[in-house]
């Protein structure tokens, strides 16, 4: 029992970590340009897809894990500047509009990449198992993953709360307005923020479909999994994003595990409660 419940602690730790790559510049580009962008998840997909092609020619994982963010990094900056821009103030046409650009990329994806389930293959590296505490047998891969995780959470927290240019982030989500009446250039900002949101969106495809795969409607599944991530956490918060990935990894694991019929239930029931009591999120701040 003790094993299983490591386990599947361990698995909600692999999940979280995915989602807080996916999630974390998510939810900064939600608070700071106010920008509704439902592709996130088509994102994930096409740079997991794209990454795959990389791995598969090259045999570089790493390699891979760039490219996709990358070829994300790209597509993001074009779909912006001709399209979200022309958006700008008006949140349920961003939402229309983003969710038309997430079936042309999944549908693009469909036509190109069949829809079969496909895996990027792990590096040799990164196979079979590590031996942790307990004598507890754990894929190494997913462990992996959690360092990884946890490495970049720190490094996005330092450079968010310890640096000069994470202090003018935080202002601007704040109030917009003044941070660019202070001589800040706000675009070049969002333009930075919206490329590493992008990077981190189009590398999590590539590593979660290293054990989650790639298939049809992933994109909408991941979707979900992260919109879950920043309501809980709070728009515009590196923290909240933090707290919203462990949580939502944790219940999922342990309530797939415990209550498969109920896992559902046990992952929004809390969300739609804390949305009752405070609808910013946890470490959110109301506008």
């Amino acid at each position: 029992m003790t094993h299983s419940i490591a386990l599947q602690f361990l698995n909600g730790l692999s999940l979280a970590a995915l989602l807080f790559l996916l999630a974390s510049g998510f939810t900064l580009t939600f608070g700071l340009a106010r920008v509704v962008n439902m592709a996130h998840g088509a994102y994930y997909l096409i740079g997991g897809y794209l990454g795959l092609q990389v791995v598969v020619w090259t045999g570089s994982f790493s390699l891979g894990v760039v490219a996709g963010g990358l070829s994300v990094v790209a597509i993001n900056f074009a779909v912006d500047r001709t399209l979200i821009t022309r958006t700008k103030g008006d949140p349920l046409l961003q939402v229309l509009l983003t969710i038309g650009i997430t079936y042309v990329i999944a549908e693009t994806a469909l036509l190109i990449w069949g829809g079969d389930p496909m895996r990027v293959p792990q590096p040799d590296w990164a196979r079979g198992p590590v031996v942790l505490p307990g004598d507890v047998f754990y894929p190494r891969y997913r462990f992996l993953l959690i360092v990884l995780g946890l490495a970049v959470a720190a490094l996005l927290w330092a450079l968010y709360r310890l640096t000069p240019m994470g202090a003018i982030v935080r202002a601007g989500v704040d109030d917009r307005e003044m941070t660019e009446a202070l001589g800040v250039n706000i675009t070049l900002l969002f333009t930075l923020v919206f490329a590493l949101a992008a990077f981190l969106a189009g590398a999590s495809g590539v590593l979660g479909g290293a054990f989650l795969t790639l298939y049809p409607h992933a994109e909408w599944d991941i979707l979900i999994l992260a919109l879950v991530v920043v309501i809980i956490g709070g728009l515009g918060s590196i923290e909240g994003a933090m707290a919203g990935s462990l949580f939502v990894g944790l219940i999922d694991s342990f309530g797939r595990w415990l209550l498969p019929e109920a896992a559902g239930f046990m992952l929004f029931g809390p969300m739609a409660v804390l949305l009752l009591l405070r609808p910013q999120g946890l470490f959110g701040r109301a506008h």
